[in-house]
């Protein structure tokens, strides 16, 4: 990302808007519910454990059959809330942008297996431990981005240029996705693919 904001024309705030309508028209009201209900438990522990981050790779509809899934599972639970504290603290920071505490709460996670590589898994953890200011990122939003002119590189750091990138679109943003969460954004970016 540059110093430059991000300046869309009215056109594409207009596809942005109907995207995230198609997207609450189309998807069921109850699809995010596992999100919110491991947020409620990170919100009451401070952390995300092994069950957790399970539910969340069936939320997000990632495969579980590899190496690095099991690689997480011979790790004590305990271990993984170390690490998963670590980045929830960070991710809610509020003394740090929303870039800076996605990039800090992405480094907390990285020493864990599957967290390493990739920020599929790895945002939905940070969105699901501070939901108010991460947003999820995968490769349908990241086309969304690019479909409104938004370059964003695979160079290490991609998350936290993505919280970035969502970041200046809210304070470039008119009304009303001025008023949209970063979660808001991520899903219209994700059905933005969909409907071009």
């Amino acid at each position: 990302m540059t110093d430059d904001p991000l300046t869309l024309t009215p056109e594409q705030w207009q596809r942005l808007a109907s995207a995230r309508q198609a997207y609450t028209d189309t998807v069921s009201p109850y699809y995010d519910e596992t999100l919110h209900q491991v947020a409620q438990r990170a919100r009451d522990n401070g952390d995300i454990g092994k069950a957790d981050i399970g539910a969340l790779l069936m939320w997000k509809r990632l495969r579980a059959d590899t190496t690095w899934a099991a690689d997480l599972m011979a790790l004590a639970d305990a271990d993984v809330r170390r690490a998963t504290a670590a980045a929830t603290t960070a991710a809610r920071d509020s003394t740090l942008s929303r870039s800076s505490a996605a990039q800090a709460g992405r480094a907390a996670l990285a020493s864990l297996p599957g967290f390493r590589t990739g920020d599929a898994l790895a945002s939905a953890v940070l969105t699901a431990a501070a939901p108010d200011r991460m947003a999820v990122y995968d490769r349908r939003a990241h086309n969304g981005l690019r479909t409104l002119g938004i370059t964003l590189s695979h160079a290490p750091g991609r998350y936290s240029r993505y919280i970035e990138a969502i970041d200046q679109l809210l304070t470039t943003a008119p009304e009303p996705i001025r008023n949209w969460t970063a979660r808001d954004i991520d899903t219209a970016l994700y059905w933005l693919t969909t409907t071009t």
